[in-house]
């Protein structure tokens, strides 16, 4: 069976891909390096779960351990509005020169499983990466699978993220409660 290397946001996305990759004779090899993914909580909820799961099935986890929040925070504090760029680009190029400097023929990402991310930005982040390091970019469309990988991670107890991982996704996820907040607390303000 072929390895192929398979970088891991989480779990739960990651039960969108391995049977289909299994499905395909390819056998993953889970890599966890997500420098983007703030606090710090989340970030070890994150890595735990998948540690706990991929026994489960006989699946190999390689991590690069790598918080990450400052460099995060320093590469992307010029222009937040496009730090999915950022966050994509760093990640595949990790994933990819690990690829190539351990044997791997193909690496691929559960990034790709989600409805919520710019496929098309990961993919072609992906695909250059690769050529870089002369790795194959092994393409999936992941996301067909991803309501069902996400309904069987909440049958296994497994911990479900709110959020992409970054703190500035985080606080977009809580948009409407902070402007509603800042009305209330001006409104009081004009009062007195």
């Amino acid at each position: 069976m072929n390895r192929v290397l398979l970088h891991c946001c989480c779990a739960p996305c990651s039960l969108s891909c391995i049977d289909p990759l299994r499905g395909e004779g390819l056998e993953p090899v889970a890599f966890w390096h997500n420098p983007n993914i703030h606090p710090w909580k989340e970030y070890e909820a994150r890595r735990d779960c998948l540690l706990e799961y991929a026994p489960t099935i006989g699946m190999e986890v390689i991590v690069k351990e790598n918080y990450g929040l400052r460099e995060f925070a320093q590469a992307v504090a010029g222009d937040i509005a496009h730090r999915c760029r950022y966050c994509y680009e760093s990640r595949m190029e990790e994933t990819a020169r690990f690829a190539a400097e351990r044997g791997f023929a193909a690496f691929t990402t559960t990034l790709l499983a989600s409805p919520y991310q710019d496929h098309e930005g990961i993919a072609r982040a992906a695909a250059e990466c690769a050529a870089r390091h002369g790795v194959e970019f092994l393409y999936r469309d992941f996301r067909p699978n991803f309501r069902e990988g996400n309904r069987r991670a909440r049958e296994l107890g497994f911990y479900m993220q709110k959020y992409c991982g970054c703190v500035f996704s985080e606080e977009d996820r809580y948009r409407k409660a902070i402007e509603r907040d800042r009305a209330k607390f001006d409104a009081l303000l004009s009062q007195r």
